[in-house]
């Protein structure tokens, strides 16, 4: 198989791509990325270097519309699996057209040149956020029938680019498929990110900047379930489908920053309590069950040990996450500018 993966060099994709490598060793893998500050050289040079024969970076954005075409006539990708994307809520509002630029925009130039070399398969990474969000008290979960209810420009971006996905399956029978994924989290994520944010500011005996509202709920799966849940649909899901991925494991961020703390053998008095962002959102829980019945998937990570695991990664790693954050200091958000 000739399997590109676009965004390859973020934190989800760079874990895919890897994963693609070492389970499929007579497959080869092109990563498509334009490098913005999430994402890093450094996630696949290891890639590269481990497999010259079978993965190629190309250095390039998903709107690029000449670029990726004659790309996709020179190498005949069979599937394209869809990371690229802006995806962090504070930017987003702070910056919402490269949101819609890249998100909705880059992905609609993928879909029309997909179409024109006739990939055999699209399938297109998406957020839980697309469906808004549910009471802290409530015990409804999302499925996929739940209809859209964006509230951020991040989320709307996300449910806009699903939509063109779908109208190129019901108008143009591209052969498609959508994955929706809770919270994901593991190696090489970025720095502004909540668990490599608290884990790397605790490390340092940095203030963790909590939202107020800090019993907010995520559900959390391992960066490697959501690898294998997105391989299931590649190979066994079907045509024009949504799956929903998810743990069913919910924290809140106050859980999340006490399980740092407590990793790192940190006191408490590192939290601190900032004003929330604009349209944050209180709680999300995917009904996977979809998934679950039809392809036989089930996350393998239990998040206890996978969450020590990935705090153990970033305490082990602090050379690559330095460099990502002095990277971007300059730029980052400021979560108490709110107010």
């Amino acid at each position: 198989m000739r399997l590109w993966v676009t965004g390859g060099a973020g934190f989800i994709g760079c874990n895919f791509s890897r994963y693609w490598l070492e389970r499929y060793p007579s497959d080869s893998v092109v990563n498509i990325d334009s490098l913005t500050y999430a994402g890093d050289p450094s996630n696949f040079s290891n890639d590269a270097d481990s497999h010259p024969d079978r993965y190629r970076f190309v250095h390039a954005g998903i709107g690029d519309y000449r670029c990726i075409d004659r790309l996709m006539a020179e190498l005949h990708p069979d599937v394209i699996v869809n990371f690229a994307a802006e995806s962090h809520n504070s930017r987003a509002v702070l910056h919402p057209r490269r949101f819609f630029d890249t998100n909705v925009m880059g992905t609609q130039t993928l879909l029309d040149l997909a179409r024109k070399h006739q990939v055999a398969r699209f399938h297109h990474i998406s957020t839980c956020e697309v469906y808004g969000d549910l009471p802290l008290d409530s015990c409804e979960e999302f499925t996929e029938n739940h209809p859209y209810r964006p509230r951020t420009p991040y989320n709307a971006s996300k449910a806009a680019a699903d939509h063109a996905v779908r109208a190129y399956f019901e108008t143009y029978r591209l052969p498609v498929t959508i994955s929706n994924c809770s919270n994901n989290y593991g190696p090489y994520q970025h720095t502004e990110k909540v668990i490599p944010l608290f884990t790397t500011h605790a490390i340092d005996d940095k203030p963790l900047p909590l939202y107020r509202n800090s019993q907010n709920r995520r559900e959390w799966l391992a960066v490697l379930d959501h690898c294998r849940a997105i391989d299931l649909i590649i190979r066994n899901g079907r045509i024009g489908e949504t799956y929903n991925i998810g743990s069913g494991v919910e924290q809140s961020i106050e859980e999340i920053a006490d399980a740092i703390l407590a990793a790192l053998d940190k006191p408490e008095s590192l939290k601190t309590y900032v004003p929330d962002r604009p349209g944050h959102d209180r709680r999300y829980l995917l009904d996977s069950s979809k998934i679950r019945r039809e392809l036989g998937w089930e996350p393998q990570v239990n998040f206890e040990s996978g969450l020590r695991d990935t705090v153990r990664w970033y305490a082990e790693n602090r050379e690559w996450w330095t460099a990502i954050r002095n990277k971007t200091d300059s730029h980052a958000v400021q979560e108490d500018a709110w107010k």
